[in-house]
């Protein structure tokens, strides 16, 4: 069976404005990470930093991309275990967004992120995405 993190919410807020909190750099910034580029096209940056002062390519997402999207309803993107678990971080897993209104100001928000291989590294990286979303 194909291991993978998933969860669902629900959030207080519009569709768009769910949409915009994950897609655009101002929005990823008001929750997800401190800094961040996004360029919103399929094979664009899909970048988070959580560690601005950490020396390049260790500051957090450096490298990523998007895969898909759908606005309002789908966005996927590549991910990276983080520095401290240097035999998988040079590999790339997969995060797919499905966004769904619920109500008036009311998003309903499922997350799947998968692409997981074996191995200790790869069980300590699932385990802290596990903790981490």
């Amino acid at each position: 069976m194909m291991k993978k993190i998933e969860y669902q919410v629900s959030v207080n807020a519009s569709l768009q404005q769910v949409w915009q909190a994950w897609t655009t750099e101002k929005g990823a910034r008001s929750f997800f990470a401190p800094e961040c580029k996004i360029d919103l096209q399929v094979g664009g940056a899909y970048e988070m930093y959580f560690d601005t002062d950490a020396t390049p390519g260790e500051q957090g997402g450096e490298g990523l991309t998007i895969l898909a999207i759908q606005p309002e309803q789908m966005f996927s993107f590549t991910w990276k275990a983080p520095p401290s678990l240097p035999e998988v971080r040079s590999q790339l897993t997969h995060v797919a967004l499905y966004f769904q209104e619920s109500g008036q100001d009311q998003t309903t928000l499922t997350l799947i992120h998968d692409g997981w291989g074996e191995g200790d590294q790869w069980d300590q990286a699932f385990e802290y995405f596990t903790r981490a979303w």
